[in-house]
């Protein structure tokens, strides 16, 4: 079988992730491993993005609405999150991008860290707003991903990619 990993990472969060995946493919197998291109011609494709206000990067949709009669597999990092409910939320927007004549062997999310200006953006509009308890969360949550993605997040995206192939 051939076997492509395509991914786009902003943070590295992602590039992580498709490294350790990397891992746990035949090398015989793998035909291609970067960022999105023309003309990558596979069998499975196990695609990778940064999540960008609940979807995944222009990059990625745009690579995978130009896939038909494969097998897709899905991975991704999302700053905010970490519950499997809002990660099954993101997967559905995204599925959107995966033409129906493939086959979607399944996904994995994980949280990762968020640049610090992120940080700053809210701590900014705390001051503006010191009641805003949305914002607190915000702030509590950017602070959990700065550990993300973890070894955790490593064994368990390796285990995934094992169960696809």
């Amino acid at each position: 079988m051939k076997i492509a990993i395509v991914y786009k990472s902003i943070t590295g969060n992602t590039k992580l992730l498709a490294e350790a995946i990397k891992e746990e493919i035949p090398t015989n197998q793998l035909v291609y491993f970067g960022e999105p291109k023309e003309n990558i011609q596979a069998d499975l494709y196990i695609i990778g993005s940064w999540t960008d206000k609940g979807m995944c990067a222009t990059e990625i949709a745009d690579f995978m609405k130009s896939i038909k009669n494969s097998k897709v597999a899905y991975f991704g990092t999302a700053g905010f999150g970490g519950s499997e409910e809002y990660f099954n939320r993101l997967f559905e927007r995204i599925k959107t991008n995966i033409d129906d004549s493939n086959e979607i062997l399944g996904e994995f999310f994980c949280q990762g860290k968020m640049p610090m200006q992120v940080k700053d953006r809210y701590v900014n509009l705390i001051k503006e707003h010191p009641d805003d308890k949305n914002l607190k969360v915000s702030i509590e949550n950017f602070d959990k991903a700065l550990t993300h993605p973890d070894k955790n997040d490593i064994q368990n995206a390796k285990e995934w990619v094992k169960n696809i192939i």
